[in-house]
């Protein structure tokens, strides 16, 4: 049996691939570009292919005859034409909760940031700032207290409830919004629609995946719907947010801050209007990244591969 790993970089760093070299015949692709061709030569005549990034479209799927399996080493997989491959019978898994921690705390490492500015002070000290201060203490940007503060959520998956109690630890009031009505036995959690999400919040962190109802969620009639002077957090994808007309509302002052892990093509364009814009802050995408996350990640990729050979599919996405 022979197993294509299209993208393999990302994990495999630092990270052991022999459980998966055990299960059959595997090729390992550091990495592989968007062109059908490089990719449809790469799975050649294999039955399982595994996949990060890497996109898989209706034109691979049509010329890659003997595949049977699609592993996606991630939580989206919009990189997957689905209706091409439900036509083929072909198998296609995912990784729904490995990074539930580890985003979490990243949406708070980006708010924090925003609110507390420790790297331009860090910054400011190490420029000697501090050393020829008249006093004890001074402070570049204002600083936000988080008590208090609503933090209203889009989507209410595992990911934003744990972002939910990190928000109650810090005394916040937490609202969400869902496109299917949850169950909640929490008491200070509050459900509200959309409109009177983007309302009454100080903060909104997004937490949905990408599907052609999501893109552009929050463009300029959402913007104009916030409080002035709200801060937005995306650690989900990229594309959720029209971004020209972030990068408007930041540099009018609409929007305070926006906290950014993702963007709409990555690696990031040099002329994303983002670049430019002011209180925008961007990682690389990383808040999947913590080694112990990845590696929970591989493990259950294989065993996703192994459920499936036994004939027991698991975290099959239909």
């Amino acid at each position: 049996m022979k197993i294509i790993v299209l993208d393999g970089y990302a994990l495999n760093s630092d990270l052991d691939w022999d459980l998966l070299k055990q299960v059959g015949d595997c090729t390992l692709y550091d990495r592989t570009g968007n062109d059908d061709e490089e990719i449809i030569k790469k799975i050649g005549s294999a039955s399982i292919v595994l996949t990060h990034k890497t996109p898989i479209d209706a034109a691979v799927i049509e010329k890659a005859s003997n595949l049977k399996y699609i592993g996606v080493m991630g939580t989206g997989y919009d990189v997957i034409d689905m209706s091409a491959a439900n036509s083929k019978n072909i198998v296609v898994t995912n990784v729904p909760t490995y990074g539930t921690d580890a985003v979490a705390q990243y949406t708070f490492a980006l708010l924090l940031e925003i609110t507390s500015q420790v790297g331009i002070h860090n910054q400011l000290v190490h420029n000697n700032e501090w050393s020829h201060s008249s006093d004890f203490t001074f402070w570049a940007k204002p600083l936000i207290e988080l008590k208090g503060k609503t933090l209203g959520l889009i989507g209410f998956g595992k990911i934003a409830q744990k972002v939910a109690e990190i928000a109650h630890s810090f005394s916040m009031n937490i609202i969400f919004y869902n496109h299917r009505p949850k169950d909640i036995s929490q008491n200070w959690i509050k459900q509200v629609g959309f409109n009177e999400l983007l309302e009454e919040s100080d903060i909104i962190s997004l937490h949905v995946i990408q599907t052609t109802e999501t893109i552009n969620l929050i463009s300029k009639a959402e913007i104009h719907k916030m409080k002035t002077g709200a801060i937005l957090i995306n650690t989900a994808r990229g594309k959720l947010i029209n971004e020209a007309d972030l990068a408007d509302a930041l540099n009018n002052g609409k929007i305070l801050a926006a906290g950014l892990d993702v963007v709409s093509s990555e690696p990031i364009k040099n002329n994303n209007p983002l670049l430019q814009a002011k209180n925008c802050f961007i990682t690389p995408h990383i808040a999947w990244a913590p080694k112990e996350t990845r590696s929970r990640l591989l493990d259950i990729s294989i065993n996703n591969l192994k459920s499936f050979l036994a004939g027991t599919v698991k975290n099959q996405v239909i």
